[in-house]
């Protein structure tokens, strides 16, 4: 199963797919650019359907998180 991890001496501590230096922020570009997974597979041979997969589950995860309080705080205030 694909792993998706962060280390601040990889890609600046972007999220990447684990083994790689491809971001979950590029796959899902990729993907918003309406390139299908056999495109991107094509494109980045040393990945798997299941790690573009993981790198979309990653970031629904991420905004399914609720927001910190300073943070909402912060919106709101920034939002009047």
């Amino acid at each position: 199963m694909a792993k998706i991890i962060t280390d601040h001496k990889i890609m600046f501590g972007k999220p990447v797919i684990a083994g790689t230096r491809i971001t979950v922020e590029q796959v899902l570009r990729l993907l918003a650019q309406k390139l299908t997974i056999k495109d991107i597979l094509e494109d980045f041979p040393q990945l798997k359907e299941v790690d573009i997969k993981a790198a979309v589950e990653y970031a629904a995860k991420k905004v399914a998180k609720p927001e910190p309080k300073a943070i909402r705080y912060l919106h709101e205030i920034h939002n009047r």
